[in-house]
């Protein structure tokens, strides 16, 4: 299989000399295409940092990030805001649903703002897989956390980005809807070839993902293929 995601010597420091935090501390990661990866740690562990390096939400101290043939640090502002939108599918544990447009405008909104018509027939497959082909006129306050996060993950679908990177998705949710939803993520990213990375702090979520990664004080520790231990 061939390196969709490459991170190469990254570092992010915040501060000076004694009082230096090193948030990452030379992390190297490669993720193959088509495979869904999670990376776990404790709170302040560097994940979080990790997630918005490799989206692009933030610029390392040291190091790289290369994304299909495409090295971040290479695209100015506007290009780099544009290629996340094309070609990254974000999932935040908040959701990030604009409470005033329905199920279905939240979920074509990203393609919008690019110009871009919908896909509707590629759209309503994901829609359905995730069981919202009867919410889509529903406004977000009308829904449950599971169907807020679901929308999350359609929108996060619609533009078939290379990669969905998936921040504490479930932290908001049970544990029973929250092993529902990453079942649904995996799914869908298996249906449609989608590389998934995805954040959390829980063990037993993680572990439904082909591959655990984890980090502590901004070093990776340990990297384990459930299958296979």
């Amino acid at each position: 299989m061939e390196h969709i995601l490459k991170a190469t010597g990254l570092k992010k420091y915040y501060g000076k000399g004694e009082t230096t935090v090193k948030a990452l501390d030379g992390v190297n990661l490669e993720i193959e295409q088509g495979t869904f990866t999670a990376i776990i740690g404790t709170s302040g562990s560097g994940k979080s940092t990790l997630l918005h390096m490799l989206g692009g939400l933030d610029t390392p101290t040291e190091g790289s990030v290369t994304i299909g043939d495409t090295e971040l640090a290479g695209l100015d502002s506007e290009q780099a805001t544009v290629f996340r939108r094309r070609q990254i599918g974000f999932i935040f544990q908040n959701y990030n649903l604009v409470p005033v447009l329905t199920v279905w405008e939240n979920i074509v909104f990203p393609l919008s703002l690019d110009g871009r018509k919908p896909e509707k027939e590629f759209i309503m497959q994901a829609v359905t897989l995730l069981g919202l082909e009867n919410k889509l006129d529903s406004l977000p306050g009308q829904l449950s956390g599971g169907q807020q996060q679901r929308t999350a993950i359609a929108r996060a679908l619609a533009s078939k980005p290379s990669i969905i990177l998936a921040d504490e998705p479930t932290g908001n949710l049970d544990s029973k809807t929250g092993n529902d939803v990453i079942r649904l993520l995996k799914m869908t990213g298996e249906k449609f070839r989608q590389t998934i990375v995805m954040i959390t702090h829980n063990p037993e979520i993680a572990r439904l993902a082909d591959r655990i990664v984890r980090i502590e004080d901004g070093r990776i520790v340990s990297d384990e293929f459930p299958d296979t231990l």
